[in-house]
This record gives C-alpha cells, sequence and structure tokens, in this order.
C-alpha cells in the first residue's frame, strides 16, 4: 500500500509513463510525384517556409488556446529570435507563434476522458487486494492451539510477544522492500523489481523469524510466527507483481478450515497440515512468478542503482501502522495485565495476604481489526479515486483558490466515505462475530480515528511526502506505547495518539495537495 501509485498498464500489458511534450521531428515519408516546380522552387527556395513548420506542428498548433502557448513550445525547443529571422523571415518567435495560430485551424476535442483520469482502478481487483489483506486472520484460529494458553507472558499467551515482534518487523521490512520494488515497476524494469523481491522477501522472513526466536516462547509458536514470516513475505512478492489471485488461492485451504474449525473440533495435527498448505502455496506460487520475471525479462544494457535510504522512511512506516495496529488489537489486554502486575506488586510490598487480581474484561476488537483490514481494499480504490478527481477538478478549475477549495471537498468526502465503510463493516462483523460485544462510542471513535490517519498516510506517501507520515506516524506509536506501560487506559491514548495524527495529516494534506504543482 506505501508503493508510489502508478499508472495502470494498458491492455496490452505494457506500462505508460509522463512525458514532456516536445516538437515532433520533421515528417519523413517518400515524397508523391510533383508537377513542374514553379521557378523560384527551381533556385531551392520556398514561398512560405513556415509552412513547413505549421505541417510539423499542426497537432500543437490545433491545441493551443493562445499563440503564447505555440511560442513557449517553441522557445522551449530552442528557437530564438535570430533563428525566426534567418530561417523563416520573421522578427521574432512570438510572430511566428501568432502566424502557426492562424494558418492552422482550431481543434478543441474537449477534454478526454483518457487524459482527464489517468488514475482509473479496476473495483473487483481492489476487492479481491481486500480479501486477502483480511483472510490471513482466519489462520489465527487454526493456530491458535499452538500457543500455551495456560502460561502467560506480560499479560499474552505464552508465545504471542514472540509473534507480535515478528509481525512488526515483517511489516516494516515487506513495506521497504514493496517500495523499492514499485520504484523499478515505475521505471519499467519489471525484472529488476523481481530480483529485488527475490533476493528482500526471504531475507525478512528470516530476520522476522530470527527475532521471535531471541524474544522466545513455546517451540509451537516459534514455528507458527516463522510460517508467518514466510507468508508475508510470499504475499508481498504477489501483490507488488500484480498476482493478488494467485495470493487468493493459496489462501483458500486456511480459509476452508477455519470455517469447518468453527463448527467442528478439529486435532491440531489436521489444523497445522491445513496452515503448512497454505504457506507451501503462497511460498511456491510466488516462487514461480519471480522465476517468470526473472527469465522472461531482458537485463538492461545500462546498469541503474536505487539509493537504499530512499526506503528508511517506509521502513519506519511499517513499523509505526505494525505498532498502532496491534494496539488497537491488544492494548486492552496489556493495559489488564500492566495493572494486575502493578497490584500484586504493591500488594506484595505491603505483605497483605490477600489481594484482589482486577477483573479481566472482554474486548471487542475482533470485528474492529476485521473491518479494518477489509477495508483496505476500499481504502486502496478511494486513493486512486482521489486521484483521478483531483485532475479532473485542476483541468476545470479557474483558478488556484477554486482549485484547493475542490480538493479539499475531495479529501474529506473520500474520508468520510472510508470511515462510514469501515463502520458499517464493524457492525456487520460483531453481528457475524459469535457473542461479540459491540464498539461502544469511545472504541469505534479510536477505531476510526485509526483508519483514518492510516488512510491519510497512504494518500501522503503516494506523493512523495514519506518521511512527514513517517514521523508523525511513528511518534504517535511511540506515544501510546508508552502510555500503555505506565498503566494508562489504551481508549485514552488512542483517542489522543491518532488523533493528534489524523490532525497532523489532514493539515499537511489540505496544504499540500491543495497546490496545483502536485497533481500535473
Amino acid at each position: 500500500m506505501s508503493g508510489p501509485l502508478r499508472l495502470v498498464p494498458d491492455e496490452d500489458g505494457s506500462e505508460r509513463t509522463v512525458q514532456l511534450r516536445t516538437l515532433p521531428l520533421k515528417l519523413r515519408r517518400p515524397a508523391p510525384p510533383e508537377p513542374e516546380p514553379a521557378p523560384e522552387e527551381q533556385l531551392g527556395l520556398s514561398a512560405d517556409p513556415l509552412d513547413e513548420l505549421a505541417e510539423r506542428l499542426r497537432e500543437i498548433c490545433a491545441d493551443a488556446v493562445h499563440p503564447y502557448e505555440i511560442a513557449a513550445i517553441l522557445e522551449s525547443d530552442g528557437l530564438s529570435d535570430e533563428q525566426a529571422a534567418l530561417l523563416y523571415g520573421r522578427p521574432d518567435a512570438f510572430t511566428v507563434a501568432e502566424e502557426l495560430f492562424e494558418k492552422v485551424e482550431r481543434r478543441y476535442p474537449g477534454p478526454s476522458s483518457e487524459f482527464a483520469n489517468p488514475w482509473r482502478a479496476d473495483p473487483w481487483r481492489c476487492v479481491v487486494r481486500g480479501l486477502v489483506f483480511a483472510l490471513p486472520g482466519l489462520g489465527y484460529l487454526l493456530g491458535a492451539n499452538l500457543f500455551a494458553t495456560a502460561r502467560m507472558r506480560f499479560g499474552l499467551p505464552s508465545g504471542m510477544l514472540a509473534l507480535s515482534v515478528a509481525t512488526l518487523v515483517s511489516w516494516g521490512f515487506n513495506q521497504a522492500l514493496a517500495h523499492r520494488a514499485y520504484r523499478w515497476l515505475g521505471r519499467l524494469r519489471r525484472r529488476e523489481a523481481a530480483v529485488c523481491l527475490a533476493v528482500g522477501a526471504p531475507l525478512g522472513a528470516l530476520v522476522a523469524a530470527a527475532c521471535a526466536y531471541v524474544v522466545g516462547g513455546p517451540l509451537g509458536a516459534l514455528c507458527f510466527a516463522a510460517g508467518q514470516s514466510c507468508y508475508l513475505g510470499a504475499a508481498t512478492v504477489l501483490l507488488v507483481l500484480g498476482r493478488e489471485k494467485f495470493l487468493l488461492l493459496a489462501l483458500a485451504p486456511a480459509s476452508v478450515g477455519a470455517g469447518v474449525v468453527l463448527a467442528v473440533d478439529v486435532p491440531q495435527v489436521v489444523r497445522t497440515v491445513v496452515l503448512g498448505a497454505s504457506l507451501l502455496l503462497a511460498v511456491g506460487l510466488a516462487v514461480r512468478e519471480l522465476v517468470v520475471c526473472v527469465r522472461g525479462g531482458e537485463r538492461e544494457p545500462v546498469a541503474m542503482g536505487l539509493p537504499l535510504r530512499q526506503e528508511l522512511p517506509h521502513l519506519l512506516f511499517g513499523l509505526a501502522c505494525g505498532a498502532l495496529t496491534l494496539i488497537a488489537g491488544l492494548g486492552e489486554t496489556i493495559h489488564q495485565a500492566v495493572q494486575a502486575a502493578s497490584h500484586t506488586a504493591h500488594a506484595a510490598a505491603a505483605a497483605l495476604p490477600h489481594h484482589r487480581v482486577p477483573e479481566v474484561r472482554t474486548t471487542p476488537t475482533g470485528p474492529a481489526m476485521i473491518a479494518l483490514t477489509l477495508s483496505l481494499g476500499l481504502a486502496e480504490w478511494l486513493l486512486f479515486r482521489y486521484r483521478a478527481m483531483a485532475v479532473a477538478a485542476l483541468r476545470s478549475s479557474h483558478t488556484t483558490g477554486q482549485f484547493t477549495r475542490r480538493t479539499g471537498g475531495i479529501l474529506l468526502g473520500c474520508l468520510f466515505i472510508y470511515l462510514t465503510t469501515v463502520a458499517a463493516l464493524d457492525a456487520a462483523a460483531t453481528v457475524l462475530w459469535p457473542g461479540a460485544p459491540s464498539l461502544g462510542v469511545p472504541q469505534l471513535g479510536a477505531m476510526l480515528l485509526l483508519g483514518g490517519s492510516l488512510w491519510l498516510a497512504l494518500l501522503l506517501n503516494a506523493f512523495g511526502f514519506s518521511w512527514s507520515t513517517a514521523l508523525i506516524c511513528l511518534a504517535a506509536a511511540g506515544a501510546e506505547s508508552a502510555g500503555l506501560l505506565t498503566g494508562a487506559d489504551p481508549i485514552v491514548l488512542q483517542l489522543i495518539g491518532c488523533g493528534t495524527a489524523a490532525v497532523l495529516l489532514t493539515a499537511i494534506a489540505g496544504h499540500a495537495l491543495g497546490r496545483t504543482t502536485q497533481h500535473r
């Protein structure tokens, strides 16, 4: 999701890039049989040398709305006043432009739908991407018995902390890896992008699994963390290369198995086999796609390097997003563990023979997390819609103030649609989730602020504001983590942290994206 948005490929598979408009070369066509030349033509002279230039620039002159537009193109191509006098017998380039404007008939076809909306997105593809973002959560139903639920560590089942650390590392690493691969794809280097993914995805999985091993936990939980790290690397490969349907196919065994587990009790051996089948399918399909891209692509004669330092903000952004999401999902559990530990330590220091442990409350974070992950497909589609509507506003606005107001309204409208959909998905997931309590107003507000912050951050990342978004989200994640470990209420922390981040990101987006230069 943090990768730069690019133009949608053409139907034939080729990709288009934005090109500067330059003067066309002289037309080279076979000369038709000509009548007997005029006397001045026999001497090598043209009746008017401007006629040939008008023929070459017919397309540009026909679309021009003022002679100055033609003059700007001529001067950008290096036509000086001296050359205008020497080649065309006119005193300056402006005179040449004015005569070209008069010679060529005007043609105003109106804004082309293709040009006005280069940010086309397939809605069904976004739906598929939303599913592949949400369906991996079903794997936790199959692997729940791998964690020692009878033993607790930091308020979590033993092994859950190792899984959380591996998840954070994988999100940060794969975010940076995806951005680097997208940079290669933006330069039409699909083979180099595949090589980058082939090297980076296994490395990221190895680093995440090693971090989980260092944290420690039951063997089953560590194996689950290693498998999740491998899956996230394979999913990054397939998503970047545009093979979402392959990933959906790989998730089919785990999805069916989770549905069976909800209905009947299934032995852990069968659950592990189903999880392994999905993992092997994802890794196998990713390897197949990488081999096809590497073998099918041509090695470029000129080597090109991309500096690694440009991936740092995306690495930090991935870590921040992972931390904010984990706090939203596990914040209440950690808060209760911190309170219990503090209460126990206080009772031990006071030498109290009996003390009451705080009651563990049920938290409605499961449906909220499902709603948030399902909405990621819509979030991506709204990013494309914002770009398309902003370009349309750029072509139809007459003043910069009018454009700023229109883009501000488009931004707020897309944000409203996204947050409304998240709330609706949460309501539906709460009804379908067995025994799940509904979200209260504070919990719903915290979740919507998190979703809004992430969508605004992704939008700003698409426009190149990577450092700003990374630092704001990282500051919010750090503040929430520090407050959570001191025993503060996680909902209050999320309202303050995500609320502040949402306000700052909205202010940056409204100011920066209201400039016309950001949309050209």
